[in-house]
């Protein structure tokens, strides 16, 4: 368990660990080992569940140092069933994290497909490609300043207009500065080099670059393409990193047919979907799962405290 740490966000991470397994722990973690009444797997959900977050938030809410010492760790009730219901508990509650295992090793392998096949799909075809600056392609321009009081972190009626700035989207605007399929490239901080893309109205601040066509082109290929060309490696080498406009019209790339760039386009689109689609794909599946097993995580281990 983490006992100590610069951020409260990072107290009391509870990691489990077999027994028959070699460890070593650093001197910011705290080793909590149970005693033959409690199951060690019983006491790990527990300890990630909300009761212990909330012991957590009221007994550091007026320390300035976070540190979680033996003392507070002490005092912490725990309950006590009788150990076959703890088996039981057990059960259900790995069969949830198994499964959620199972999705992620599932969406790593998918997205080093992914990763293959764009490779694979935007090399060079053998077929006559034109190789043209990316400045010849598309228009590229720094977005427009905007108050940050004037972005809500929520859309709403007044603010309904993705913003997007340096990584991706900032939050929500009243009003957009384009309506059309447009890509935007992160071009300050550490980041930059990201790329985001917007099918309807949205705006965009001036630390992204807004990429439009100035000839017909696919822009779902286009996405897929600059993503894959890793524009972060062309950042300045400053306290604050940042792309140069200039620079990246420079960067030459082949441009394949436009029906070519369509069926790369599309299928390059499904594998993104499956990999990063936060309402579809796996992704979502991880995320539904991790709720089902904190909703089921928090009920089983709710319990009406006897007295004496």
């Amino acid at each position: 368990m983490c006992a100590g740490s610069g951020s409260m966000a990072h107290i009391g991470k509870v990691a489990y660990v077999s027994e028959s397994l070699p460890y070593t722990f650093g001197g910011f973690m705290a080793v909590v080992r149970t005693k033959s009444q409690l199951l060690p797997r019983f006491l790990f959900h527990l300890l990630t569940g909300r009761k212990f977050l909330q012991y957590l938030e009221g007994a550091l809410a007026t320390s300035t140092i976070n540190n979680l010492n033996a003392r507070l760790l002490n005092a912490f009730r725990v309950p006590v069933p009788p150990l076959g219901v703890q088996r039981e508990i057990v059960r259900i509650l790995d069969k949830f994290t198994e499964l959620e295992a199972e999705l992620e090793a599932e969406l790593e392998a998918r997205q080093k497909q992914y990763e293959y096949y764009r490779t694979e799909l935007l090399a060079p075809a053998s077929q006559a490609t034109t190789v043209l600056s990316l400045g010849d392609v598309f228009e590229m321009r720094a977005g427009s300043h905007v108050r940050a009081a004037n972005i809500s972190n929520i859309a709403t009626e007044e603010t309904p207009y993705p913003c997007f700035g340096g990584n991706g989207i900032r939050g929500y605007v009243s009003q957009y500065s384009h309506n059309e399929a447009v890509l935007f490239i992160g071009r300050q901080g550490a980041l930059c080099g990201n790329v985001h893309r917007s099918f309807g109205k949205a705006y965009a601040t001036e630390h992204a670059v807004v990429v439009t066509p100035k000839i017909e082109v696919d822009m779902a290929w286009a996405f897929h393409l600059l993503t894959h060309m890793n524009l972060n490696q062309y950042k300045t080498k400053s306290a604050q990193p940042g792309l140069a406009v200039g620079k990246l019209k420079n960067l030459r790339i082949a441009l394949p047919p436009l029906q070519e760039q369509q069926r790369v386009g599309d299928i390059l689109d499904k594998f993104d979907t499956l990999v990063s689609g936060v309402s579809s794909g796996l992704p979502a599946e991880i995320s539904a799962r991790r709720k089902q097993y904190e909703y089921y995580r928090d009920k089983l281990l709710t319990f009406k405290e006897l007295r004496a």
